[in-house]
């Protein structure tokens, strides 16, 4: 099929061949009929992709101060990569579009093939000829609604929220400040709603468009003509008191928009930020009036929040009455009889192959509007399928000399801290990759080579020319994707964690017990760190027992974060401290038997897990969340026998024995990333033991999931060192 694709660095637009979305449970796979294309955002990020890295800069101050986190964090080198590599990708455009059921998702009721619906969200209703979007964010068309007119519904739902915010009452008054699409949608929602309308604008055009839409005056506040014009209405239409709302719909960093609001505002009125507006408020004039500001967040209560998005977890009516999906239906509603009228908005409509065309002559200002389209061509529902999928070849004689690898998921940390390890491999064929949306695995095609490209991992399982797979997906799936690679018979890696639920983790067992595939290996890297290494060899054998301490600085997560959704993604320490327990056990040469975790009341991101070994030895894993970025990330420490031995943050080691004292430094941070891939690739070649053995893995998981047991319950967990012989070799 095909897709619009941006590469932020160079600015290009191009419509690329990429494979169809797989419908999954909870969706809808979405054939498009229309698309709308946001003269405010998605034109902003055109306008931004062409500037120089300087003036991206200056446009993204949040995602620099990222940038400089991350290198605080990280180090300068694979920050740089990682910040390369997320420019120089393909990213989506779109966001708001009509179109007709394919195929309905296991879990979702009140759809079916072939119906018409309209669909929102920027990371599901992109510009493609096929999409795949939850239900949250897909809404019914009404009989009788054009598809054109349907695939305003995101935009118009914005609107709507807006509207919602600003509680109007028959018979108020209300200026719109801005008439790009959004606020002409708004002017015609508030006249539907009996509110009487004041557009402001610096575009005429816009102006005598909202007038002939039926507010009763529209003009620009620069001019003293236009002045006057907008006090005189607004004076009769108020009976001299001034707006009981004013809407700023534009983004802009002038004060100008504030300053007039206050302005034409009556006294207690509302101020609606629906735009990217520069709020440095006049304080004397707000105060004055007591305005009240507010903020209007895109569709409305439901957006950001992934739990309700993407996990079609809907908010009670009786406690939330208009979420983002209500509102969607709600402007249809309006639409469908008659109260909004779109045609006039309606600027363009262009056929989807001249989508690269279309933006370049909105970006060179050739072309004009307020509503432009992508129209899409009718193709048969058999060719989606074809169009741009995966063809599967006969297997290839794969020697054991070879590794032919597939890979699902292709995130920021595999395609900065695994695969260009293995793309320098010789023997490792980059057979496939698999990710959830098609422009991940074009953008990892492009970088690394891959053979293949697919959005449904199975096609990977079900080639008998792939020998390995690496999972590199979100934490919640990596147990069901183990089992079903075990089960097909690769040879698998899987960032941590193994699994985030003991059920995960059962399944794991019972699956290489039946499958006789022992074939297993977690991302836990740090045992392979070289200066950790070369610590431990410092440090002898067995030194019994040991004390040991790993305090972790892991610092806040961005809200955004997926890593903040509990709920599906487990705790923070489910996620990542299985690193941690794996480093002391492996420094121990065994595994725990005992573990007790405390944390603060109501913050339990904030963990102490204290592990008893079998020999006696000890270990506490601090993992904090409120520390400098400062400060190093990691600091490890072991004392026993005579011996001191300390790490920071993979940069420096020290060792004290008897009366000698040794320290090492290392040029940059390596945490084993590279190391590790070469251990499987070696293992998977010679077809022997994976290199961390499954008793270790299994165990580590284990103690992992009682953290959380022993958080809840503030008693010690009993870790029972696994007897795994029945599974196969350890």
């Amino acid at each position: 099929m095909k897709q619009v694709g941006q590469n932020y660095k160079t600015g290009k637009l191009e419509l690329l061949e990429v494979p169809a979305p797989t419908c999954r449970p909870g969706t809808l796979l979405v054939r498009t009929s229309y698309s709308l294309i946001s003269m405010g955002t998605e034109m902003m990020k055109v306008d931004e992709s062409k500037l120089s890295l300087l003036g991206k800069a200056r446009a993204r101050p949040d995602q620099v101060r990222k940038v400089i986190d991350s290198i605080s964090q990280h180090g300068l080198s694979p920050t740089v990569k990682k910040t390369r590599a997320r420019l120089d990708s393909w990213t989506p455009l779109g966001y708001s579009l009509s179109g007709v059921v394919e195929e309905v998702g296991e879990g979702i009721e009140g759809f079916s093939i072939g119906q018409r619906v309209a669909c929102a969200g920027n990371e599901f209703a992109f510009h493609a000829e096929l999409n795949r979007v939850p239900r949250n964010l897909t809404v019914p068309v009404p009989d009788g609604v054009n598809g054109k007119h349907a695939a305003f519904t995101t935009v118009g739902a914005v609107a709507v929220q807006a509207y919602r915010r600003a509680e109007p009452q028959l018979g108020e008054t209300a200026v719109v400040i801005g008439l790009g699409l959004v606020g002409q949608l708004l002017c015609q929602i508030l006249q539907a709603a009996g509110v009487s309308v004041v557009g402001v604008d610096i575009s005429e055009e816009r102006c005598d468009l909202a007038e002939s839409l039926g507010v009763i005056a529209a003009a620009a506040p620069q001019s003293e003509s236009g002045k006057a014009k907008l006090t005189k209405a607004l004076h009769e239409a108020s009976n001299g008191f001034g707006a009981d709302s004013v809407f700023l719909a534009m983004s802009t960093t002038s004060r100008e928009p504030v300053e007039l609001a206050a302005e034409l505002a009556r006294d207690r009125a509302r101020i609606v930020d629906i735009g990217k507006t520069n709020l440095d408020l006049p304080w004397d004039e707000y105060y004055a009036k007591e305005l009240d500001v507010r903020f209007s967040r895109s569709y409305g209560p439901g957006r950001y929040d992934p739990v309700y998005e993407t996990g079609g977890v809907d908010y009670p009516i009786g406690y939330v009455r208009w979420t983002e999906e209500r509102n969607m239906r709600s402007f249809l509603d309006l639409v469908a009889r008659g109260a909004i009228d779109l045609d006039p908005l309606t600027s363009h409509v262009a056929p989807f192959e001249t989508a690269v065309e279309t933006y370049e002559a909105l970006h060179q200002g050739t072309m004009r509007g307020v509503g432009v389209l992508f129209e899409y061509g009718n193709t048969s529902k058999e060719d989606h399928r074809s169009v741009g999928s995966i063809q599967l070849r006969a297997p290839a004689g794969l020697s054991v000399s070879s590794v032919r690898l597939g890979v699902i998921g292709a995130g920021s940390y595999a395609t900065s801290m695994l695969l260009p390890h293995l793309l320098k491999c010789a023997d490792v064929q980059l057979r496939s990759v698999a990710t959830a949306t098609a422009l991940s695995a074009v953008n990892a095609q492009k970088r690394f080579g891959f053979e293949e490209i697919a959005t449904d991992h199975r096609q990977i399982l079900e080639d008998d020319s792939i020998n390995a797979v690496l999972i590199a997906t979100r934490h919640d799936s990596h147990s069901e994707l183990v089992v079903e690679s075990l089960q097909a018979g690769k040879a698998v890696f899987v960032e941590k964690p193994l699994a985030i639920t003991d059920q995960g983790l059962a399944e794991i067992t019972d699956a290489i017990r039946e499958s006789g595939n022992t074939a297993l290996m977690v991302g836990f890297n740090r045992r392979f760190s070289p200066l950790l290494n070369s610590l431990r060899d410092l440090w002898g054998g067995d030194i019994s027992p040991t004390t040991l301490r790993y305090t972790v600085n892991a610092g806040r997560l961005d809200a955004d974060s997926w890593y903040t959704d509990a709920t599906r993604q487990g705790s923070r320490f489910v996620g990542e401290g299985g690193h941690f327990i794996d480093t002391v056990s492996w420094w121990l040469r065994d595994e725990p038997g005992e573990l007790y975790a405390a944390s603060a009341p109501d913050d339990s991101d904030n963990v102490i897990v204290i592990l008893r070994y079998p020999d006696g030895s000890t270990a506490t894993v601090e993992y904090l969340t409120g520390g400098s970025r400062n400060y190093p990330k990691e600091t490890f420490m072991a004392i026993g026998g005579g011996n001191v031995a300390r790490m920071k943050d993979f940069r420096r080691s020290e060792f004290w024995g008897g009366k000698s004292r040794k320290s090492k430094s290392a040029g940059r941070r390596d945490k084993g990333q590279k190391a590790e891939m070469e251990a499987f690739v070696d293992a998977v070649k010679r077809g022997g033991e994976m290199p961390i053995s499954l008793r270790s893995l299994i165990s580590t998981t284990a103690a992992t999931l009682a953290v959380s047991r022993s958080l809840r319950t503030g008693k010690p967990e009993q870790i029972p060192l696994l007897a795994v012989s029945d599974l196969g070799r350890e």
